[in-house]
């Protein structure tokens, strides 16, 4: 299949202290249309870097990174970011507007009842047709990152990145937006790459699991996750998965 990600040989430091601290270090992968890849590594070891790097967001010192056999260089709506933070929205903006205002922005060749049908649509595929009029501060935390995500899922990325997104969330809301990811995964062409500390959270939700380790972060291990669905954390092919990559985290040295 075509290759949507192609990342190859990408570097990247950082100066700090009158010191160059290198974060990333040759790091090479590729995903196809619909791969979900989870990312775990130590805290600190650049995880963040690496997708803010894919997006354009920070300035690579070598390597090349290519959407669809395309070299990128600068920010686009092809890779779109969902961050942990709740404040991501416009606090001044109901959550209609805030799904429609980027809409208006990236897709001015389509009529108005053609982007409120996109709009529309994510809204109610992230369960909050009934608050499309309510405000960022009226919301939970949980449903700021459904509007976050709804968001950026209306303008069409080829690629959605997630820094951390369920981090700050409890864990029975954390569970809950895990299944509707998955849903949504299912029901559209994205392709994720998801960033967690969480083992059982990179198991329940990738086909892929990356696995870096300590700055200069390098790739430790990239395994197929052929877990069938459900996943279930009890049975004993997620518990082998488990064992394997909290081996390979080193968590004691954390």
């Amino acid at each position: 299949m075509r290759k949507v990600l192609e990342v190859e040989g990408l570097n990247k430091s950082f100066r700090m202290n009158k010191k160059n601290i290198h974060v990333l270090n040759n790091i090479s992968l590729s995903l196809i249309k619909r791969d979900f890849l989870t990312v775990l590594g130590p805290s600190g070891c650049g995880k963040s870097t690496l997708i803010r790097c894919i997006c354009c967001f920070e300035k690579i010192d070598g390597g090349v990174i290519k959407v669809d056999g395309m070299l990128v260089t600068r920010p686009g709506p092809d890779r779109l970011m969902v961050f942990q933070e709740f404040n991501q929205l416009f606090h001044w903006k109901t959550v209609w507007e805030n799904i429609i205002y980027p809409l208006n922005l990236n897709h001015r060749n389509k009529t108005k009842k053609e982007r409120e049908e996109i709009a529309s649509k994510f809204l109610e595929m992230v369960n909050l047709k009934d608050f499309k009029n309510a405000y960022p501060r009226q919301l939970s935390g949980g449903m700021c990152q459904r509007v976050a995500i709804a968001r950026a899922l209306a303008i069409g990325p080829k690629i959605l990145l997630m820094d951390e997104p369920f981090g700050a969330l409890d864990a029975q809301t954390r569970s809950i937006l895990q299944k509707e990811l998955m849903d949504i995964w299912n029901k559209t062409d994205i392709t994720i790459i998801f960033i967690t500390h969480n083992i059982q959270e990179s198991i329940l939700l990738g086909n892929k699991i990356m696995v870096l380790s300590r700055i200069p972060a390098a790739i430790k291990v990239l395994v197929d996750n052929t877990i069938p669905f459900p996943r279930m954390p009890e049975t004993p092919e997620f518990m082998d998965l488990w064992k394997e990559l909290y081996s390979t985290l080193d968590v004691k040295r954390f």
